[in-house]
């Protein structure tokens, strides 16, 4: 399997072979020599692997992941029973709510004792 560094290289090197023989060849024709397009695809291929192996694509690592603290947790608890905290909560809560019992009335007429 090719990796990107590899198909680049020889992707040069063609495009560089292939640009050498096409003025090998015409020079081989004019002279009528033949040896000279042998040398021209190995000039062609060894340019091509020389300029495709300085492209190296760099590897970096990603950054670790940020650091989050968790954030603190939210009770929602009520205030303990018979606490100022408490009178405060369930009085502002409930129109119904009796402050001698601890009690209120529901819309049903049950009484529920304010937690």
């Amino acid at each position: 399997m090719f990796t990107k560094v590899a198909a680049t290289t020889l992707a040069v090197a063609v495009i560089a072979t292939s640009a050498m023989t096409v003025s090998v060849q015409t020079a081989d024709a004019k002279n009528g020599r033949n040896g000279a397009f042998a040398a021209g695809a190995v000039i062609g291929l060894a340019t091509g692997a020389i300029v495709g192996s300085q492209y190296q694509r760099r590897y970096y690592a990603p950054p670790p992941p940020a650091y989050y603290p968790a954030p603190a947790p939210v009770y929602y608890a009520h205030p303990e029973p018979w606490t100022p905290a408490w009178y405060r909560y369930c009085s502002s809560k409930y129109r119904s709510f009796n402050p001698n019992t601890g009690y209120f009335v529901t819309y049903s007429g049950y009484r529920k004792f304010c937690r």
